[in-house]
């Protein structure tokens, strides 16, 4: 059982994928406007939710999730949280969105999707981070249909793939608004990517930088700020 911001707990179910320096940093990533009305794409068992629900007492969040487990330990967490009429899961294919959803019915959009994509199964790339189920082009689609126009899809992936993730952008009228890229040190590789991409938004790219550790390998500002110490 994890202790969030705001005294709220996550528990992971059997398999699912624990919380990450990717949730953290998403969540501190998102920009949520005023009851904003958010839809978390492939869900598991809630983090995003509950974290962006610490975040912001206004918001609720719908998350869709396609492992049963994950779904129902979700719900769980919600419940047990008292955000009952604030996050709840769906247990869905989110290929299947169009039928669930009318168009434009989120004002916002969240997701850390599966990372990997092609070749056979293994320990190290675990279920929750391949794309057997989700492809980025299936979760830039789904995205642009929920979303409203001036709406943002707010999401987390590996730095190799922001090329393919902005040409899909493109494609579905989801324009890079803010880049952040992630690095684990100072002197380090960039790790991880966070995108907000507006539907129907006009050319314009905001750049941020998040370093976690310093090269003696002490915390900084920025990982004390996502992690609320």
């Amino acid at each position: 059982m994890e202790t969030l911001h705001n005294g709220y707990t996550l528990d992971i179910c059997t398999g699912g994928f624990p919380l990450s320096t990717d949730s953290m940093a998403l969540a501190g990533f998102v920009k949520l406007k005023r009851q904003e009305n958010v839809l978390d794409l492939g869900s598991g068992c809630g983090t995003l939710g509950l974290l962006l629900c610490a975040k912001d007492p206004g918001c609720t969040v719908t998350g869709v999730e396609l492992d049963e487990n994950a779904h129902n330990t979700a719900l769980e967490n919600s419940r047990r949280n008292g955000l009952s009429t604030r996050l709840t899961s769906i247990c869905l294919d989110l290929t299947q969105i169009p039928s669930q959803f009318a168009a434009g019915s989120f004002s916002a959009c969240v997701s850390n999707p599966p990372y990997f994509s092609g070749g056979p199964a293994s320990e190290t790339h675990a279920a929750a981070r391949r794309e057997e189920h989700c492809s980025l082009e299936d979760l830039m689609r789904s995205a642009a249909w929920a979303l409203r126009y001036g709406g943002s899809f707010f999401l987390v992936h590996r730095p190799e793939r922001l090329a393919q993730i902005c040409s899909l952008g493109s494609r579905y009228l989801l324009e890079p608004k803010r880049l952040c890229l992630l690095r684990h040190r100072q002197d380090g590789p960039v790790t991880l990517v966070l995108v907000e991409c507006r539907k129907g938004g006009k050319p314009g790219l905001l750049w941020e930088e998040l370093v976690l550790f310093h090269a003696d390998g002490s915390p900084t500002d920025d990982y004390k700020k996502l992690y609320h110490l």
